[in-house]
């Protein structure tokens, strides 16, 4: 299946594989151009709504009973794209707010926070949403959908859920005008508990990154 037969119009609209198709297709074109950083004002809110849309389709696969491929090894489809270049414009765009934490599970206790990248994450994700498009243009369509729900159980549903987390908490940071804990010399290379991520943390108002990635605080409406 062609880029040309993606979205052609023979297809059913309804078709369950159609729909979750043109959602990945969407998340993926938008997040490229995003990485572009042509309009580097709306790229947050931009972000949000993505990754928002982009676990419907997740939700969606992980509510679908077990999709069962129809060969027993998977078809080989070729050397998977580089994402790093992407990757690399992401973290330079995002630089203020790029590290976060996060619990990696939360039913397993006593599980302390660690430090993640939304540049790392939503490259990751696209690796393997990529990875099943191939499939699907292809042709193997079964073969797409068996490795979008086993990789949104697997990784990139965990994985776009705390980068939701994390672009929601800062929009509403600076939407509700509260100050956001700077995580200054916290990296991704470093395990960090709570304790010492509270020593990590100062102070960066909203203000010194509103502006640059297109968000306002809210107003109130007299």
């Amino acid at each position: 299946m062609s880029d040309a037969t993606l979205h052609s119009t023979t297809q059913d609209p309804d078709d369950f594989a159609v729909q979750i198709a043109d959602q990945i297709e969407s998340f993926l074109v938008a997040v490229t151009e995003v990485a572009k950083g042509d309009e580097p004002d709306s790229a947050v809110p931009f972000l949000l709504l993505e990754v928002s849309q982009l676990l419907l389709a997740g939700g969606r696969l992980g509510a679908h009973e077990d999709i069962v491929p129809e060969e027993r090894y998977e078809p080989d489809p070729g050397p998977e794209p580089d994402v790093d270049g992407l990757r690399e414009r992401l973290a330079v765009m995002l630089e203020p707010i790029d590290v976060y934490s996060e619990v990696f599970d939360p039913y397993e206790p006593r599980k302390a926070p660690v430090p993640a990248r939304i540049s790392d994450d939503l490259a990751d994700v696209i690796t393997d949403l990529r990875h099943g498009m191939v499939h699907y243009r292809a042709g193997r369509t079964t073969e797409a959908l068996w490795w979008w729900q086993f990789s949104y159980f697997s990784n990139w549903g965990s994985t776009a859920s705390a980068t939701l987390r994390a672009l929601q908490s800062l929009v509403a940071h600076v939407r509700l005008n509260q100050p956001l804990d700077e995580l200054d010399g916290l990296d991704t290379d470093q395990g960090l508990g709570d304790e010492t991520l509270a020593e990590e943390a100062g102070r960066v108002m909203a203000r010194e990154i509103a502006a640059p990635l297109g968000l306002r605080p809210a107003r109130r409406v007299k």
